[in-house]
């Protein structure tokens, strides 16, 4: 007797049995459930009235984890039901006009029927043999982002999960092509075989101090540790300052360390400033090192009627991050690399005898990607830019610079706040409460949230809380933001009130009042 022979038989399925799998036979079946789910949601986005429930983990908790799911329930409807208690009840509502918080977009209208088309087909965009047109449809999308960026005729790219994969490839590229030349240039002057694991220890990045955090996250996983990524000093609009990153890695050589790669950042998470691209490649093409641009999300200036100017200079790096999902409006995920050089990606090239082997004549996605399996997230831009074109993108994207600018004035106009940084380059706005301390900040935002009548970030500058504004919707206006700031600054005098604050106490540093109209507004149109 077998194995096989001792399990039990499976029951029959009838044909009173609810279709489980997608197919020909459950087209009428998929139809109805798809057109059931897009009826609800299309009443839920219809009658949400504000961006957030604001629910502590306790209190939603229980009721999750009180499910069994081992016992299903009686049918679709009933488990839709259940999630809309469990998650849409407590969703965060990012096309609300008063989510004001991170990064998070609206998004376009045929990416979410593009992902209608995606999910039931289930394409893997790692061989031919797998997605065909979908190869193509992806790799045009690389040409045409390479295009806008400017890389040239050699350039290549594949699509990735967000801005944190994108660097980790980018980095490990620039790692791989470091090693590369010091064991090419030790075999030609010295004679002596070296090994690669012996010239790690020696790699460096460099980086401004408001770089993504995935860079120092990158270094880790590429076995080169925290310390291997040099923090270069930044300008007073939070800028990365040439001459401090050109000394920096002239230091590094006369300490017998290797410059591996620069990254700049095109749209800072919490600033949305740009780096001086066009000066810092000049630094990396004279000292012959990796130029990487982390434009994940100043990418949208690559479609943007006014403000291109402010990404000269990245038509010269070796590697460029490009988040779709943020300044594209797309939805999560959709995010891409781009090199310059398509021979760069040698390195993530595995070939596997069942998968892609080197012998195939067909392209095979899976030969520049850190992933195997991998969603056909670029049909959601290709159905976008087909249907509206990527100049209303671009002017989507000036509408919410144009909006940060706004914000920021009338914030400097009001008593009641100051603004913690001058305007941004792109659209995020800074600021704290007048006179308010680090707890009073946290409370009044922790209450906005709480009430749901609005949604605002929080980070670090220069050592104190400040709030943090992220425009990233363009429908949008002055109207909706001003209620969101009357309604902070009086759960911050509330705040005061209960902490036993008669006065309002003084700041613990002044606020810096830079001219805004300088070096901030450096490549944007008047």
């Amino acid at each position: 007797m077998t194995q096989a022979d001792l399990r039990p038989a499976p029951a029959p399925l009838t044909s009173a049995d609810p279709p489980a799998l997608l197919g020909r036979d459950s087209a009428a079946a998929y139809r109805g459930l798809i057109a059931d789910v897009a009826g609800r949601l299309a009443e839920r986005f219809a009658t949400v009235d504000k961006p957030w429930t604001g629910p502590a983990p306790t209190a939603i908790a229980p009721a999750v984890a009180a499910v069994d799911l081992d016992r299903p329930l009686t049918s679709f409807e009933d488990a839709f039901d259940e999630i809309g208690e469990l998650y849409l009840k407590d969703a965060v509502w990012f096309h609300h006009p008063r989510y004001l918080a991170h990064l998070n977009c609206p998004v376009a209208l045929p990416a979410v029927a593009a992902e209608t088309v995606l999910a039931a087909v289930n394409t893997s965009v790692d061989t031919w043999d797998q997605s065909a047109g979908a190869t193509l449809i992806e790799q045009h999308l690389i040409e045409w982002t390479a295009a806008r960026v400017g890389l040239g005729p050699d350039a290549d790219g594949v699509f990735t999960s967000g801005g944190t994969q994108s660097n980790l490839h980018a980095l490990l590229l620039a790692r791989d092509e470091a090693v590369e030349q010091v064991l090419l240039k030790h075999r030609v002057e010295a004679g002596t075989p070296l090994r690669g694991v012996e010239v790690l220890p020696r790699l460096r990045f460099f980086a401004s101090p408001h770089s993504h955090f995935s860079v120092v996250k990158a270094a880790r996983l590429l076995g080169l540790g925290e310390d291997a990524v040099i923090t270069v000093p930044a300008d007073d609009w939070f800028r990365m300052n040439p001459a401090a990153l050109d000394a920096a890695i002239e230091t590094s050589r006369e300490q017998g360390l290797v410059p591996a790669a620069v990254v700049a950042t095109a749209g800072t998470t919490d600033f949305g400033s740009v780096d001086p691209l066009g000066p810092i490649a000049e630094i990396t093409a004279a000292h012959r090192v990796w130029f990487h641009v982390d434009a994940a999300y100043g990418c949208g200036l690559l479609v943007s009627p006014r403000h291109r100017g402010l990404l000269d200079g990245v038509e010269q790096a070796d590697s460029v991050t490009v988040d779709y999902h943020k300044s594209f409006f797309q939805p999560v995920s959709s995010s891409a690399l781009l090199v310059r050089d398509r021979s760069s990606l040698r390195h993530v090239t595995h070939h596997a005898d069942y998968l892609n082997p080197a012998e195939a004549a067909f392209p095979n996605q899976v030969d520049k990607s850190l992933q195997t399996t991998r969603r056909f997230d670029a049909l959601k831009l290709w159905m976008t830019l087909r249907t509206l074109g990527p100049d209303a993108l671009g002017a989507m994207f000036d509408r919410v610079c144009a909006l940060a600018d706004q914000t920021w004035d009338w914030i400097a106009a009001d008593s009641r706040f100051e603004v913690a940084a001058p305007p941004s380059q792109l659209s995020t706005v800074l600021f704290r409460l007048a006179g308010a301390d680090d707890a009073t900040h946290r409370l009044a935002r922790e209450a906005l949230a709480a009430s749901g009548e609005g949604m605002v970030a929080a980070t670090r500058v220069e050592g104190r809380i400040a709030l943090k504004l992220t425009l990233l919707n363009p429908d949008t206006g002055l109207a909706d933001i001003v209620p969101v700031l009357e309604a902070l600054a009086r759960h911050g005098k509330t705040a005061q009130e209960a902490a036993g604050m008669t006065t309002v106490p003084a700041p613990s540093a002044a606020p810096r009042r830079r001219d805004h109209r300088g070096p901030a507004r450096e490549g944007r149109a008047a």
